[in-house]
C-alpha cells in the first residue's frame, strides 16, 4: 500500500510541477525564441563608441551623448515607438540614470524582436552584429527591452527603459506613429 501512495504522490507532483511550468506570463513574451546564431562581436583594434557608430550607419547627424539623441531628434527626426530597419534605438539608464546606447535597427524578426548592429554595448570597444533585442514591456510598446548577450549565448537578465526610435527618414506614413 505505501509503494501505491509513494507512485500517486509521485504522479501528482508531476503533473502538479508541470502545470506552473507551462503557465505562459502573459506580461511578458516567451524569451528563448532565438538562438542567437547569428549574433557575432568584431574587435576592430580601434575602440568605437555607440554614438559615431550609429551615427554613421544610420545617416542620423546627432552629436552627443547617447542619453540626449531622443530630445535633440524632437524637431529634426520622426520618432516613435514602433521599430523600422535603419532607425536608431535609444535606451536610457544604459549603467546608470544618466547614460545612454544608441543601437541600429538592421532586421525585424517578429512584432517583439528586432536585430540591431552596435557598438559598445559590452563594454571594450566592440562591434556587435546581429544582436537580437526583445520588447518585454506589459503594452507591448518598446518601453522595456531586453538584450541577448552574445558572451553567454542567452538573454541578459536587466530589463532597459527604451525611449523609443529615430528614423532617418521622413516618409514615416507607414507607420502609426505614436504622440511624441
Amino acid at each position: 500500500m505505501a509503494f501505491w501512495r509513494g507512485v500517486a504522490f509521485l504522479v501528482l507532483a508531476v503533473f502538479g510541477l508541470s502545470a506552473c511550468a507551462s503557465s505562459p506570463d502573459s506580461a511578458a513574451p516567451a524569451l528563448g525564441r532565438y538562438d542567437g546564431s547569428g549574433a557575432r562581436v568584431v574587435r576592430t583594434g580601434n575602440p568605437q563608441q555607440c554614438v559615431p557608430f550609429a551615427r554613421e550607419m544610420s545617416g542620423i547627424a546627432i552629436r552627443g551623448d547617447a542619453s540626449t539623441w531622443w530630445d535633440q531628434a524632437r524637431g529634426r527626426y520622426p520618432r516613435s515607438n514602433l521599430p523600422s530597419e535603419g532607425a536608431v534605438l535609444v535606451l536610457q539608464g544604459y549603467s546608470d540614470e544618466r547614460r545612454g546606447h544608441v543601437a541600429v535597427v538592421t532586421e525585424l524578426l517578429d512584432e517583439r524582436t528586432i536585430i540591431v548592429a552596435q557598438a559598445n554595448w559590452l563594454n571594450s570597444g566592440e562591434i556587435s552584429y546581429g544582436t537580437p533585442i526583445m520588447d518585454v514591456s506589459a503594452n507591448n510598446d518598446w518601453s522595456a527591452v531586453r538584450v541577448w548577450h552574445i558572451p553567454s549565448k542567452a538573454w541578459g537578465r536587466r530589463i532597459y527603459v527604451a525611449k523609443g526610435f529615430i528614423y532617418p527618414f521622413a516618409d514615416v506614413a507607414m507607420l502609426q506613429t505614436s504622440p511624441q
